[in-house]
């Protein structure tokens, strides 16, 4: 078979590897991509915009559930779950499709099937059924593979009893109960979702918090407000067994120095994702991996001449706007631009359950074991205007100054439209902004934003509204 010469081929069409495409052939380089399922990976199809389209429904049936609030009289409240499951299908089926007419747009040649190296400048790409359909070569090669659910030792998912995330957006109905293992944003979010359609859930979490990557204060009171709309949480929990029986599953776990039995209809598994390093010739090619992840530097170069790794499986953090921004980092490096290292301080993070949580920069436990000597600001969406007219005084903004200077170290947001309101923190990060700058910035009013202001300006005891 005749080799089909690019000056970058990338490996999976996901976040980073479609958007490190489009960079290339912006940029005037022969590209290709080579994926094996649909264009998007898994954030598109199985992850990000389905899981949010989900909960908009549930944001929706909520709102509805208390239409008494808003002076409206809504009666025989019910809800088809098939329709939510096709309506979240149809979101990530119309991503999926615009995502491949940029590949046309931008003259990216899409070859589908499975890749592999046959040596450090080929890729082999061959069919559902293993038969080679084409040879393709490059200088350089992107691998961005992504990476898949990581499940409990020994236990193998059946999509039924025992799901991953990708089984739970298909689910045909609401569980009656089900165990959620694992409180990060996955499991947080799920939990939220199947609790507003009325499911019995438990949250079972390894770690002292639920959402353990972000500040204490707010994983707290996310905790507290949960809890109050249903669902038990059980953190500082250990799984010890996980079992499918004819009635449902059973989890043994050790909490508080006590084994626990629970019981429910079926269990989602969240805790974590794995990297998909197998089965693509990273051995033939020489890529170092490391812990399952494979090893880059500053610029995504690994330590084979022209291969490099981008996403999820080079490792944490695992989301999207990281990989798509590392791929654009990785191409316009290899095209000779100008480019800087990510900075990895400066990653906003989102969870989509509501409230909200959003953060972006250090926690206030991890500036301190930094050693900074810091300010804290907070506001309360209780004392926002805006807030009590739309009926989300849950929450409060957090932000974290280095006392010394006044630089933006860490902000968190719990709240109605957190993950929106983020990006504000994010640019101030980005601009090198202090609190005088944050405080200084007319916002609008009546909006949510102003508690960022408020926030900043309470770090140093200028806030007017609290």
């Amino acid at each position: 078979m005749s080799l089909k010469s690019y000056d970058v081929i990338v490996l999976g069409g996901g976040p980073g590897g479609y958007v490190a495409a489009i960079k290339s052939a912006q940029l005037g380089m022969k590209t290709a991509l080579v994926e094996r399922d649909k264009i998007g990976g898994i954030c598109v199809n199985w992850g990000c915009i389905p899981t949010k389209a989900l909960l908009k429904n549930a944001e929706v049936y909520e709102y509805i559930q208390h239409a008494k609030d808003w002076g409206c009289t809504v009666e025989n409240i019910n809800y088809n779950f098939p329709d939510i499951i096709k309506r979240s299908r149809q979101v990530a089926e119309a991503n999926s499709k615009g995502a491949e007419f940029l590949m046309k747009k931008n003259k990216v040649d899409v070859f589908k099937g499975t890749g592999q190296f046959a040596d450090a400048h080929t890729l082999i790409v061959s069919d559902a059924g293993g038969k080679e359909t084409d040879r393709l070569g490059a200088k350089h090669i992107i691998v961005a593979t992504g990476a898949r659910p990581r499940m409990l030792p020994g236990i193998n998912p059946d999509g039924k009893k025992i799901m991953t995330s990708s089984d739970a957006l298909i689910v045909k109905e609401v569980p009656k109960s089900i165990i959620v293992i694992g409180a990060g944003a996955i499991g947080v979010e799920f939990a939220y979702l199947f609790n507003t359609f009325g499911a019995k859930v438990t949250v079972v979490e390894m770690m002292p918090n639920i959402l353990p990557v972000e500040d204490e204060e707010i994983s707290q009171n996310l905790e507290k407000i949960l809890s109050k709309k249903g669902i038990e949480i059980l953190t500082g929990a250990r799984v010890e067994s996980l079992l499918a029986e004819n009635d449902g599953i059973s989890v043994q776990v050790m909490h508080k120095d006590s084994k626990k039995t629970l019981r429910a209809d079926q269990c989602l598994v969240a805790i974590g994702v794995q990297g998909n390093i197998e089965n693509i010739g990273l051995e033939t090619a020489g890529v170092i991996t490391e812990k399952g992840w494979i090893k880059v530097d500053a610029y995504y170069r690994t330590n084979v001449p022209g291969i490099y790794a981008i996403g999820d499986i080079i490792g944490a953090p695992w989301l999207a706007h990281v990989a798509s921004h590392e791929g654009i980092i990785c191409v316009e490096n290899i095209a000779g631009k100008e480019t800087h290292p990510m900075d990895y301080d400066a990653i906003p993070g989102c969870t989509y359950c509501q409230p909200q949580v959003a953060s972006i920069g250090l926690t206030e436990k991890k500036a301190r074991e930094k050693g900074y000597n810091i300010k804290i600001g907070r506001f309360p969406f209780m004392a926002s205007g805006k807030a009590r007219a739309i009926g989300e005084r849950d929450g409060f903004v957090k932000v974290i100054f280095d006392a010394k200077y006044g630089e933006l170290l860490g902000a968190h947001i719990l709240g109605s439209e957190a993950t929106e309101m983020i990006a504000e923190f994010g640019i101030a990060k980005t601009m090198g902004a202090s609190y005088k700058e944050i405080g200084a910035t007319v916002h609008a009013h009546p909006t949510l934003s102003e508690a960022m202001m408020e926030a900043a300006l309470n770090a140093y005891g200028e806030s007017i509204h609290i």
